[in-house]
């Protein structure tokens, strides 16, 4: 009595074993780095265009208003936004060694320089808190509360309506960022990213690097142009 062979079509193949952070739908680790790249790329080109159009509004109403931009200029703390942009270019510094360290392999120096830029942007969000506190106290914040004296009262009013909305939306970034941060180094911390796999850690920094050259053009926007002008 004779015995079929199975048919090897029939038989079950034994699944490949993919790479910590392969998504279904990606054939290899390389292939994912250049779409994540890609994607993360068109998110920072929509996010230049978002804060463009806040750039954009606020020269014009600057253009017409110049006097009062200068006085709203004037009444922020220069030495509290000068710190504020060395701590962010200190963090951006940071973070470019914790993509670094992820290109080489250096689990632990990923981490360390991830909480080090988290607790740099921990720095700049507590400056900015003493500022907006201070701007709360001193009734120039936007609204029924608003108080200023002189017949430019509603162009300063209009320059903190920008100020407020430019710095706020830059530190609601800067948040999400840190709280994504934070989930990567855990990561990192587990030994999830090798020198073959390290596209989030670079895709992160991308992101952050972006919000840092933000801050950098509404430092001078904000605090230096026209002050003492008006």
């Amino acid at each position: 009595m004779s015995t079929a062979e199975p048919d090897a079509r029939t038989q079950p193949v034994a699944s490949k074993l993919r790479p910590w952070g392969l998504a279904h739908h990606f054939e290899s680790l390389s292939q994912q780095q250049d779409a994540s790249y890609f994607g993360m790329w068109i998110f920072l080109v929509q996010e230049i265009m978002f804060f463009g159009g806040l750039f954009t509004a606020y020269i014009v109403y600057r253009t017409a208003n110049p006097t009062a931009f200068a006085l709203g200029s004037d009444s922020l703390d220069l030495t509290l936004g000068a710190v504020n942009t060395a701590v962010l270019i200190g963090s951006s510094l940071t973070m470019a060694l914790a993509v670094w360290a992820a290109q080489t392999g250096r689990r632990r120096t990923i981490v360390v320089f991830i909480i080090l830029t988290i607790l740099l942007g921990g720095v700049f969000l507590g400056i900015k808190t003493v500022e907006y506190g201070h701007k709360w106290h001193e009734h120039h914040v936007p609204g029924p509360s608003f108080h200023w004296d002189g017949p430019e009262a509603r162009g300063v009013q209009m320059f903190f309506n920008l100020y407020f909305a430019m710095t706020g939306l830059h530190a609601l970034h800067m948040v999400v960022g840190m709280a994504i941060l934070a989930a990567v180094a855990v990561w990192a911390w587990r030994g999830a990213f090798t020198p073959g796999n390290h596209n989030l850690v670079e895709g992160l920094g991308l992101y952050w690097h972006f919000v840092d050259i933000v801050w950098i053009f509404l430092f001078p926007l904000l605090y230096l142009l026209g002050r003492h002008a008006g």
